[in-house]
């Protein structure tokens, strides 16, 4: 598992108190018993951890675990090459 995959599935794990254990790529938010106020919070602080902005349309469309992984990594990417092309002007 890479490192955004461990950071979201930490910041997913400690959304609940107590904290929710053994959380999984594959887990489904609704089976977790994470509602829409727990998903707007957890993306907040992965916005503040990857320093990245998480679209609110696609807030609602996350299901599972995985797919925020997926979004995050690809936000990061993004923001990664942005600067790059940037400075080829």
């Amino acid at each position: 598992m890479d490192e955004i995959a461990e950071r979201c599935i930490a910041i997913i794990s400690k959304a609940k108190t107590p904290p929710l254990t053994n959380v999984t790529l594959d887990d489904n938010f609704d089976t977790l018993g994470l509602d829409s106020l727990d998903k707007i919070n957890i993306s907040f602080e992965v916005e503040d951890v990857f320093h990245i902005q998480i679209p609110d349309e696609s807030i609602n469309s996350l299901r599972t675990v995985r797919d925020m992984v997926n979004g995050v990594t690809l936000l990061v990417e993004q923001s990664v090459s942005v600067p790059e092309a940037e400075e080829t002007k």
